[in-house]
């Protein structure tokens, strides 16, 4: 017998380990890498993928809120049926209006937000904790706060023209006392835009941030010392080197924008008339209140091809553009 088996007889031997049966499998790059994923798989299968097949399944069927089973199938009708309405091609127009001008709106405020916020100056925690306030907030409070301030005869904006002398008699924009922001087509249309950008520039300037933090300091300082000023090193060396990080921003804030109907059931229902109906609305609307699932899912599907393709696209262009 050895001196070893001697000594741990004697209980004076190296101790031995209890088996961990449990942590080893978990220290298993496989096993481990599954249970992190499996909540957002099962989150993506569950509220995304099932809801998906679905409304596919009740726009080539003639269900209704009555009887929403999907077992008539009726083909492609109900695209057809919607396309041919007036009201589809305003919404459509309107959509794709909103989804533009917010985005265009964006890339400026989100550029500029960005130049402040990478700077070091007193109060800077302050401004970013209000600054992401709209991001944080529920659109539905952000949107009727926003109901208040646009009111037709409560609006403070409006008061506050006045007392500045450019709303009412003798004022350059008229001698009325408001401006009925929510119940003119155009004033509508800017308001939901307006709306949209103050709550999803947070959003884009994070994302636009990230990329702009990661260029490296010694860049800007050079180009400094060469003597190229502000907007020289903005357009030569920032815009250029966010150019992949605008991409995503765009995408994201486009796909968020487009997809949103909050702010416009809200504030101004889809009117006055249509005329800032989109198209989720009005897929809630034909679906919904009107009760006819299969054009309300059709309407809702429309635009998956184009703002898939696009998705595509815009990834593949800003992987190239971050390849080079």
């Amino acid at each position: 017998m050895s001196a070893r088996d001697v000594a741990e007889r004697r209980g004076t031997g190296p101790a031995v380990a209890p088996r961990r049966p449990m942590s080893d499998l978990l220290e298993r790059p496989g096993v481990l890498g599954a249970l992190m994923l499996g909540p957002a798989v099962i989150y993506v299968v569950a509220f995304v993928a099932v809801p998906f097949f679905y409304a596919i399944a009740l726009s080539t069927s003639d269900a209704t809120v009555g009887d929403p089973s999907v077992d008539t199938f009726v083909g492609l009708q109900n695209f057809v049926e919607v396309i041919r309405q007036e009201a589809f091609v305003t919404a459509l127009r309107n959509s794709v209006m909103v989804t533009l001008a917010t985005v265009a709106v964006l890339l400026v405020l989100a550029t500029t937000a960005v130049e402040l916020l990478a700077r070091d100056f007193h109060g800077k925690r302050l401004v970013q904790v209000l600054f992401i306030m709209p991001w944080a907030m529920p659109v539905a409070l952000a949107a009727i706060t926003w109901l208040w301030l646009l009111d037709s005869q409560f609006s403070p904006i409006d008061w506050l023209l006045v007392q500045l002398g450019i709303l009412g008699p003798g004022g350059p924009l008229g001698p009325a006392r408001h401006l009925y922001y929510l119940g003119r087509e155009w004033l509508g249309m800017g308001s939901v835009v307006f709306v949209e950008v103050w709550r999803t520039l947070p959003l884009a300037t994070i994302i636009v941030l990230a990329g702009r933090l990661s260029i490296p300091p010694e860049r800007l300082q050079q180009a400094q010392i060469d003597g190229a000023g502000f907007f020289r090193i903005l357009f030569r060396i920032i815009i250029p080197a966010l150019a992949p990080v605008l991409i995503v921003a765009v995408l994201f804030t486009a796909l968020l924008v487009i997809g949103e109907m909050s702010v416009v059931a809200l504030l101004t229902r889809g009117g006055p008339g249509h005329a800032t109906q989109i198209l989720p609305y009005w897929a809630f609307l034909k679906g919904i209140e009107s009760g006819d699932l299969g054009q309300g899912a059709a309407v809702a599907l429309f635009l998956f091809p184009v703002l898939l393709a696009a998705a595509i696209f815009a990834l593949r262009y800003a992987y190239r553009l971050r390849s080079d």
